[in-house]
């Protein structure tokens, strides 16, 4: 609450106290025009200041903190079948994953998964009973004798890729669950998996690459006589055609083959 005060200074004047706060009154008239100030003139004399006494704006409202994104959830773990007669679920994914991919780039050659798996079985036992990864990367690699022609019927071939993929800087040897010699695999080299990388050793870039090379010269699968051309390509050995076809017609009817029909392979 604000208070008027009216001063005179004059010489001889008296000195009062007004509300408790020692004032200097200077006449008569001065005290009658202080006495006579109404209550309702104090009000209006008071009121500017009250005017000034704005009440603070209230703070602004925080705005409501965002809730934190949830934890992205793990990938599901990757669920195969395995195949007949026990083909091991990742090489049964290799091997239809080839069979997909040939039916795309070259439908001309009838590539199936079955033939696939044939070779896969006797050149490696599907990679030592399917000892790899999902993304079919082998847990163990896979590498040949040396070809140094002391088999009988072995082929002697001396180093080609200073040892960068078979170890062996003195003769070559066959790679990977499908048995590439380094350059052949050099030249059919095949990114199954789509990872960017091509890899012996690994189950569907070594099966495509299997299938890349049986269709090579626009050879057909679906004859039988242009299938065992190829398959003797594969493996200079009719005994080797021969075991390759048994197991491929075993796993089309889930019938195991019989020992006449897996002659030793020499």
């Amino acid at each position: 609450m604000g208070l008027v005060t009216a001063a005179a200074a004059t010489a001889g004047a008296t000195s009062k106290s007004f509300l408790g706060i020692h004032q200097t009154a200077g006449s008569a008239e001065a005290e009658t025009a202080a006495a006579d100030t109404t209550p309702a003139e104090v009000v209006r004399s008071v009121a500017p200041v009250a005017d000034l006494m704005v009440a603070p704006e209230p703070a602004a409202a925080s705005a409501p903190k965002a809730a934190p994104a949830p934890e992205p959830e793990p990938a599901a773990p990757v669920v195969r079948q395995q195949g007949p007669l026990g083909i091991p679920a990742v090489n049964f994914a290799a091997y239809q994953n080839a069979e997909r991919i040939l039916a795309a780039e070259n439908p001309g050659c009838g590539m199936y998964w079955t033939l696939l798996a044939g070779i896969g079985r006797v050149e490696s036992g599907h990679a030592n009973g399917g000892r790899a990864s999902d993304d079919g990367k082998l847990f163990d690699p896979v590498i040949g004798l040396p070809l140094n022609g002391s088999l009988p019927g072995q082929a002697t071939i001396y180093d080609t890729d200073g040892g960068a993929l078979d170890g062996d800087t003195v003769y070559d040897r066959a790679v990977g669950p499908m048995q590439f010699i380094p350059t052949t695999w050099n030249q059919y080299a095949g990114d199954g998996n789509g990872d960017g990388v091509a890899d012996p050793q690994n189950l569907f870039d070594s099966t495509l690459t299997t299938a890349k090379y049986l269709c090579d010269g626009g050879l057909d699968m679906r004859n039988v006589a242009q299938a065992t051309k190829a398959i003797h390509r594969y493996n200079n050995s009719m005994a080797y055609v021969a075991n390759v076809l048994a197991w491929s017609a075993a796993y089309s009817t889930g019938i195991e083959p019989s020992p006449v029909d897996l002659p030793r392979i020499h």
